[in-house]
């Protein structure tokens, strides 16, 4: 990294702490329904950030508040392809009663940044801006143009992020075919001679979904055999208590072969828990590439206690492995059985892409020169991220943010959980990387 930039002798590993702390402390808890703070004063920090160091950055809303930030970067060669680095500025809430540490301190302790967001991903937010900064600072141009985007509304689909600017915005993407984001990146510490780096190649489809159930409303007292709510849990409970069969994808046979590779043990796909036993915090990650998925998360039904209602509701969020969204419905309907109608609240494909390329090639070589020990593998992210939107302009995406990590670190415990922190050492490793990432592309 730079050592110098406009006379301040500021680097990117210098200001990622305070960069990821200053993003935690801008609450953008996203609710679903427009009533949180929206993303817009983040969205103006890092358009100030970028601004500060030269770039011409441009906010959209979408709505009131819920705002993106877009700017782009010349590179050395602009008749090269470019590259988009995508991440998102909203969180999902967070009680505060909860946590060791307020969630929107961006406290700084025990060795961590400390707060919502902080892994998910206000730190990858934090790394871009850290490299980008330093890199302008210093007159160092890319190889290639880069597209930089920090968006809005991902924890709730990206309606008013990343789906509003490919829809109305794509210009901005223009020549853009390959993209680094979210959730990819991170180390597992196999042993003292290898760490893996999980870098995401691909990630399940969703239907998040609301089954109705209609019945016969009547008096509490009296006996009903058409009680809405007794046949939606009978169908909730069979849903939630289902198990999927196992489907092994590209990306994961991928991903079991280089962790065979690593334990020096063949796995059997078919027998998983003692291979998932072994990997810790991140077997929660990776079991469910294993099988769709369908989690009963809200329920919904009567006003009164004495009141049988004529309608019973309940949501489920349900995830599809790239090629399976047809079978994945059909268990579905199955399963629910005729009296329960299912729509979907919302609804995206599932991607995957191979593990090949200049790209990769990159990534394993910035890696492997911070990490002598390390080894970057396909995996298969079980959420999704914005990636399902730039897809749809032909833009080949990677998780691909940078980290190592103790290995007692529950990482994957920390996506939407209390407690969230990245590790200080984690985010300076990751600003190197993605330096040395921007240099190889």
């Amino acid at each position: 990294m730079s050592q110098t930039g406009t006379g301040q002798g500021v680097t990117g590993e210098d200001e990622v702490v305070d960069l990821c702390s200053e993003l935690i402390r801008i609450d953008t808890s996203n609710y679903g329904d427009h009533s949180g703070p929206g993303e817009r004063k983040a969205a103006e920090y890092v358009a100030a950030k970028l601004a500060e160091v030269g770039l011409e950055p441009q906010i959209f809303e979408s709505h009131s508040g819920r705002a993106s930030t877009v700017a782009r970067i010349e590179g050395a060669d602009p008749s090269r392809p470019a590259l988009l680095i995508h991440g998102h500025l909203d969180v999902v809430p967070a009680d505060a009663d909860d946590w060791t540490h307020h969630p929107f301190s961006g406290e700084i302790a025990d060795g961590c940044v400390w707060g919502r967001g902080a892994v998910d991903m206000k730190d990858m937010d934090a790394m871009t801006l850290a490299v980008v900064r330093d890199r302008l600072r210093s007159g160092r141009k890319p190889p290639r143009d880069i597209v930089l985007a920090f968006l809005a509304d991902e924890e709730a689909g990206g309606t008013y992020g990343a789906r509003y600017l490919v829809d109305r915005h794509p210009d901005l993407f223009e020549g853009v075919t390959e993209a680094i984001g979210e959730v990819g990146g991170f180390s597992f510490t196999v042993n003292e001679k290898l760490r893996l780096y999980l870098v995401e190649t691909a990630e399940k489809g969703m239907h998040w979904m609301r089954l109705t159930v209609e019945g016969t409303a009547g008096h509490g007292s009296m006996t009903n055999d058409d009680n809405a709510i007794t046949e939606l849990c009978d169908a909730v409970t069979r849903l939630g208590r289902h198990t999927w069969p196992v489907r092994v994808t590209k990306t994961v046979r991928s991903f079991l072969d280089e962790l065979s590779d690593a334990l020096g043990t063949e796995l059997d796909p078919e027998n998983m828990d003692e291979t998932l036993a072994k990997l810790g915090g991140i077997a929660k990650m990776i079991g469910t590439t294993l099988r769709n998925s369908a989690a009963p998360t809200m329920l919904g039904a009567g006003y009164k206690v004495n009141v049988i209602p004529g309608q019973a509701t309940a949501h489920v969020d349900g995830r599809f492995l790239p090629g399976y969204e047809e079978e994945f419905l059909a268990d579905l309907d199955r399963i629910l059985g005729p009296r329960v109608k299912r729509e979907d609240v919302h609804a995206d494909k599932a991607l995957e892409t191979d593990f090949d390329g200049k790209l990769v090639d990159a990534m394993q070589s910035a890696l492997r020169a911070e990490d002598p020990i390390a080894r970057a593998v396909p995996y298969m992210l079980s959420g999704g991220t914005d990636a399902k939107s730039f897809d749809d302009l032909g833009i080949r995406c990677f998780g691909f943010a940078p980290l190592q990590l103790p290995p007692e670190l529950d990482f994957a415990g920390m996506f939407h959980g209390v407690d969230e922190r990245v590790p200080v050492d984690g985010l300076k490793f990751g600003v190197r990387v993605l330096d040395r990432f921007l240099d190889a592309s």
